[in-house]
C-alpha cells in the first residue's frame, strides 16, 4: 500500500467556498488472524450533522492545524486511538462534500487497536471492514439520481449489513483502487444522496 501510494499524484479539492477537514483512513489487524481491514465509524442520530450514518474518523480542521494534525486529533478525540505521524502511509484525493467540505483523506497504519475507547458522544459504533470486503468487485454501486448528472456512488458490506454512501463510500472505493490495487482511479465526480448534503 505504501508503494502504491508513494505513486499515486492526489488532486486538490481545496477552494475558497470549502471549508476544510480531514479524515483517518485506519488500517490495523482484523480477525482471523493475519487479516487486516479498515476501521469505520456509525455516528449517533441525534447529531446534527451527518447523524447515524457512516464516518471515518474526521472532521474540521482546527486554527492553525494541518490536515494530518487534524486527522490525528480527531482519531484520538473520536476513538481514543493514538497514532503518530509516522504512522501515515499515504494521502488519496480531496473529496468535495455536498455539506461544504473539501475531505482530505490520510492512510495510516495501526498495528494495535485494543486500546480503543470511542466517545459515544462522536461514535455509536465501531467496525473493521476487511480488506477483502473492500476489494470486492461489487463495489461501486452506481445510481442514477434526477437531482445530479453523475451518479450517486454506494457499497454494500457484509460486516455492516448496510449500504454505505458517499462520501464515506467515495473515499474507500479510491483506497482500495490506489493503495490496494495500485490504480489512479478518480472519485471527486461521483454524487452523493440527498441525506448526505446537511
Amino acid at each position: 500500500m505504501e508503494t502504491h501510494l508513494a505513486r499515486f499524484t492526489q488532486a486538490s479539492a481545496r477552494t475558497g467556498d470549502l471549508r476544510l477537514a480531514s479524515v483517518a483512513i485506519i488500517v490495523a489487524p482484523a480477525e482471523p488472524p493475519g487479516e487486516a481491514g479498515v476501521l469505520v465509524t456509525l455516528r449517533p442520530p441525534r447529531l446534527n450533522r451527518h447523524g447515524g450514518q457512516y464516518a471515518l474518523p474526521g472532521g474540521r480542521l482546527d486554527p492553525g492545524e494541518t490536515p494530518l494534525q487534524a486527522a490525528i486529533r480527531e482519531t484520538q478525540e473520536e476513538l481514543g486511538l493514538d497514532i503518530a505521524e509516522t504512522d501515515l502511509i499515504g494521502r488519496l484525493d480531496d473529496y468535495p462534500t455536498r455539506s461544504g467540505f473539501a475531505m482530505i483523506p490520510h492512510v495510516f497504519w495501526c498495528e494495535d487497536i485494543s486500546g480503543m475507547t470511542p466517545d459515544p458522544s462522536e461514535v455509536a459504533e465501531v467496525h473493521t471492514l476487511p480488506l477483502r470486503e473492500v476489494d470486492s468487485d461489487k463495489i461501486p454501486l452506481l445510481d442514477l439520481r434526477p437531482h445530479s448528472e453523475h451518479p450517486v456512488l454506494s457499497a454494500f458490506f457484509p460486516t455492516l449489513g448496510h449500504t454505505m454512501y458517499a462520501p464515506t463510500a467515495a473515499v474507500l472505493y479510491q483506497f482500495r483502487e490506489v493503495a490496494m490495487r495500485g490504480l489512479a482511479t478518480r472519485v471527486a465526480h461521483f454524487d452523493q444522496p440527498e441525506f448526505a448534503w446537511k
